[in-house]
């Protein structure tokens, strides 16, 4: 693949995944979380199409990444391995519902696998953005790991399992918190990968042997 196809593939796996969700949401009976919805009938394939997609993208991402900056990418492309493993875990493994406590191990597997997934993204793009040149797509990297990290932030926070979540009434809306949580980190992708479509891939040029020769010249003329 070539790096103008592993950013495409970056985006088109998002938007898979926007699909695919968005049809869980629109077709199936409302549920607290997105993870609820492989609990309903009909709801498992669609979830599961979600997250392998944007799993998918991930390693698309990351394996773009390796091609045009091998040894500057490393940490944002294990970050990017590591989302995308947290995804096929979650994937994997179903959730608990909403309306009970975590109490199985896949449930708990899952929990801890979508975590890994939350927080590895926004850390990824602000790596991947880091000491580069101001310009709007690396501005835009920055601001949309800002904003991942800032939503995942306020949904920790009022998810009732939190100890300040009866401060701020969470249990009314972290569910919409965390739809936002996965809608910016979705655009985070598409961001880096278009930032990263227009990188320059790295390139070593070895010496020829006119330049290699040169610096005998000298000593052929003093002879």
């Amino acid at each position: 693949m070539t790096p103008r196809q592993c950013a495409w593939g970056a985006v088109f796996g998002t938007v898979a995944s926007v699909g695919a969700l968005t049809y869980a949401e629109v077709a199936l009976p409302a549920q607290t979380l997105l993870s609820d919805y492989a609990l309903v009938p009909g709801g498992l394939v669609p979830v599961v199409i979600g997250m392998l997609a944007l799993a998918a993208a991930c390693l698309c991402l990351a394996y773009g990444l390796s091609l045009i900056e091998p040894s500057r990418s490393a940490a944002t492309r294990v970050l990017l391995l590591a989302g995308a493993a947290g995804l096929m875990m979650s994937a994997i493994f179903p959730t608990d519902p909403a309306s009970s406590d975590v109490d199985s191990l896949t449930g708990e597997i899952h929990r801890w696998a979508a975590a890994l997934f939350f927080t590895s993204l926004p850390v990824a793009g602000w790596t991947l953005a880091r000491g580069r040149a101001r310009s709007p797509r690396w501005n835009a990297v920055k601001a949309m790991s800002v904003t991942s990290a800032v939503t995942l932030a306020v949904y920790l926070a009022a998810h009732p399992a939190s100890f300040t979540s009866p401060w701020m009434a969470g249990d009314a809306y972290y569910g919409l918190l965390e739809r936002g949580v996965v809608l910016a980190e979705m655009v985070l992708i598409t961001v880096m990968a278009l930032a990263t479509y227009q990188t320059r891939p790295t390139t070593r040029t070895a010496a020829t042997p006119a330049e290699s020769a040169e610096p005998d010249l000298p000593e052929q003329l003093a002879a």
